[in-house]
């Protein structure tokens, strides 16, 4: 027999399946099973470059156009390929390395090389 899963709402383990539903006695949150599986898949974050290409971590990309650093006199040259990306959550959702500075970048000015 498997234990039931933690409370999604307020963490506590003494949950218990009632037929297809799991049900928290601490605060009275009920769930089902298959809503379960649903939120464990949706935790992939899910990123699209600029012609709507799924992106993942360790791809490689290049820039689609030329970007201007805020602050900088730095631009970003449009055709530079960055190696080895990685995902993040929040507004700039690649974290990338070019010439060994660290940047972060959104995807939609992106496309997978």
């Amino acid at each position: 027999m498997t234990t039931p899963p933690n409370c999604p709402v307020c963490a506590m383990e003494n949950t218990y399946q009632d037929g297809e539903q799991f049900i928290c006695p601490d605060c009275a949150h009920e769930w089902s099973a298959t809503a379960l599986t649903v939120a464990e898949d949706s935790d992939a974050l899910v990123v699209k470059d600029a012609n709507g290409n799924l992106l993942a971590d360790g791809d490689s990309v290049t820039i689609n156009k030329d970007l201007k650093v805020k602050g900088s006199s730095i631009t970003l040259k449009q055709g530079t390929k960055i190696k080895s990306i990685r995902l993040v959550a929040g507004d700039h959702d690649v974290e990338c390395k070019i010439d060994g500075t660290a940047w972060m970048l959104k995807s939609q000015y992106l496309k997978k090389a």
